[in-house]
């Protein structure tokens, strides 16, 4: 175990008390909406914020706790921020070489390991250039390279590819997820998107308010999510409720329909894709029919994705053929269905 940490910090409203556990070659998001105390998280990691509270320890060295602090230059640390704060008045080769200056290597050695690193992110020939007249995508290759050059324990991103455009971001995530993949320490990946955190992650933290409510896999908080907001992230209606043989009467009233004996707290989730929205109650195979009224609907890709609001709430993603057939408009009333087999039911 490279990083293993327990941050606590209070700042006006905000109460972090969270732990993290990274492995050597692991990479950790931690996922949550503004405010959740994540960049405060990794300001206390990098040294930037000293904790209230907690350890955190690297191989086994202590870097906060126990009457230390390490100052951020004597962490064996590589950051990468959502902007990639070149020096302007440097070169693109004397910006990645600048964590090795800081440590005394020389000129001619720093130089010749910071072109090698500028190959390895794709800016082989760029290293006499001023941060200037790169890229927004080349920049953030540029900060990746002076991370990485001085051969960290712990690799820090915080919302790298926020700052790129929609194209540009697929490119520099798919080259990041290759690097990652080949960096021997320990990295933790701070973002409110969870398409970075799926595709670059081994292990997802989600933080709410301060505290994790939320670790697995990616796949594992993608299909099973346990708050609201993971939810919605993850596309999905979530639905508290207790279940009862084949159906789970929920906390907010109403009752749901599932193809599997359950018993206990549980959640019921049921993707939009799996919701048929019909102007009068359909008849047929569906045991989950509710009347819902549109609260909502936004473009989302090829189809219009449609808040529904009553007894049972929903999402749905219909077609937008389907909407303007349906006539739906903010305030219709319409029928929701939804096949048992759809809802996917799980322990809370």
């Amino acid at each position: 175990m490279t990083l293993d940490a327990r941050v606590a910090v209070r700042r006006g409203s905000l109460e972090l008390d969270v732990e993290v556990a990274v492995d050597d070659g692991e990479v950790l998001a931690v996922l949550g909406p503004n405010g959740a105390g994540k960049s405060t998280l990794l300001r206390v990691l990098a040294g930037l914020l000293p904790p209230d509270g907690g350890r955190v320890a690297v191989d086994g060295t202590v870097w906060d706790g126990e009457g230390v602090h390490l100052s951020p230059h004597r962490r064996s640390l590589g950051m990468v921020f959502q902007e990639s704060l070149l020096f302007p008045h440097l070169t693109v080769a004397e910006n990645v070489a600048f964590g090795l200056r800081s440590r005394g290597v020389g000129r001619s050695a720093r130089l010749a390991a910071a072109g090698e690193w500028l190959a390895r992110v794709g800016l082989d020939g760029l290293g006499n250039r001023r941060p200037a007249q790169l890229s927004g995508g080349q920049a953030q290759r540029a900060a990746l390279a002076r991370a990485l050059v001085v051969e960290p324990a712990v690799l820090l991103l915080d919302e790298p590819l926020s700052a790129l455009d929609a194209r540009t971001r697929l490119v520099v995530r798919a080259e990041l997820r290759r690097h990652l993949a080949a960096f021997p320490g320990s990295t933790v990946l701070v973002t409110h998107d969870p398409v970075d955190a799926m595709a670059l992650a081994d292990r997802v933290v989600v933080v709410e308010e301060g505290r994790v409510v939320q670790t697995g896999t990616p796949d594992e908080v993608n299909r099973r999510p346990r708050t609201d907001y993971v939810a919605r992230l993850a596309g999905l209606s979530l639905l508290p409720g207790t279940g009862a043989g084949r159906t789970v009467r929920l906390d907010g009233g109403g009752v749901v329909a599932v193809a599997e004996e359950t018993s206990g707290p549980v959640f019921a989730a049921v993707r939009p894709e799996s919701v048929a929205l019909y102007l009068t109650r359909p008849q047929g195979s569906p045991r989950n029919v509710w009347p819902v009224r549109l609260a909502g609907a936004t473009p989302h890709g090829a189809t219009v994705r449609c808040e529904l609001a009553g007894e049972v709430p929903l999402v749905a993603d219909v077609t937008a053929t389907a909407f303007a057939e349906l006539g739906l408009a903010p305030g219709a009333e319409v029928w929701a269905a939804v096949k048992a087999s759809e809802v996917a039911v799980y322990a809370r």
